[in-house]
């Protein structure tokens, strides 16, 4: 089965270029289009789809409160790609704050953006961490959230959970954490969701906001 894609984006050529990247892909299908953020919830319902490529600026709704209206009111949402001008902008590291997945520019490549569709859909791997880390670093509570450090004293990780929360951040894949620890990608899994479960994070993601707003790792 394809991975479907719902496009959101205010300008037509913006959408006209995804989509012709996108379906140029015989594992990628876009099933849907949208011009702003307040037309994503009843499309997501009705389409279903596995990604949302949405733009982080748009004139009624915005991505990032888009963003939380899906995951506040959908069941089972589905991963949400934020697509942004500009790669160091408070409005994606607010955006991937309120439960985005990953983020992706504009100006990518047709290649990048294949990929970076596909990975997040895959789940297993963090998009762009270096740049997830940046942000973190120039926008984030530099371990200063007293919310977030209260949830990783609550989670009460254990040590390979913590060691696998700080692999996951530094953007490795299950089988490339699998590697590192030299177990079985099954095993890294369940550490996985572990972390997940503990945290209360939807996806690895989120967790690795956590880790940083924490302090539980350093975003340097």
């Amino acid at each position: 089965m394809p991975v479907t894609v719902l496009l959101v984006d205010d300008e037509p050529l913006v959408r006209a270029g995804l989509r012709a990247v996108l379906e140029a892909q015989p594992d990628l299908e876009v099933v849907g289009e949208a011009a702003d953020g307040a037309a994503v919830i009843p499309l997501v319902r009705r389409l279903r789809p596995d990604v949302v490529a949405m733009d982080v600026r748009m004139p009624l709704m915005d991505g990032i409160e888009a963003t939380r209206a899906v995951l506040r009111t959908v069941s089972d949402p589905p991963k949400i790609l934020v697509v942004t001008t500009f790669e160091n902008d408070e409005y994606v590291y607010e955006a991937l704050r309120a439960g985005a997945d990953g983020f992706l520019l504009k100006r990518a490549r047709p290649a990048e953006i294949v990929h970076a569709v596909r990975l997040v859909a895959e789940g297993e791997s963090l998009l762009f961490p270096a740049s997830v880390r940046q942000l973190a670093a120039e926008y984030g509570d530099g371990g200063g959230n007293p919310a977030a450090r209260a949830a990783m004293e609550r989670a009460a990780l254990t040590g390979r959970e913590a060691e696998v929360l700080r692999l996951m951040a530094r953007g490795l894949s299950n089988a490339e954490i699998a590697g590192r620890l030299i177990v079985g990608t099954e095993t890294v899994k369940s550490h996985v969701s572990a972390v997940l479960a503990k945290l209360g994070a939807r996806d690895r993601t989120q967790a690795v906001i956590a880790a940083y707003e924490s302090g539980f790792v350093a975003p340097v």
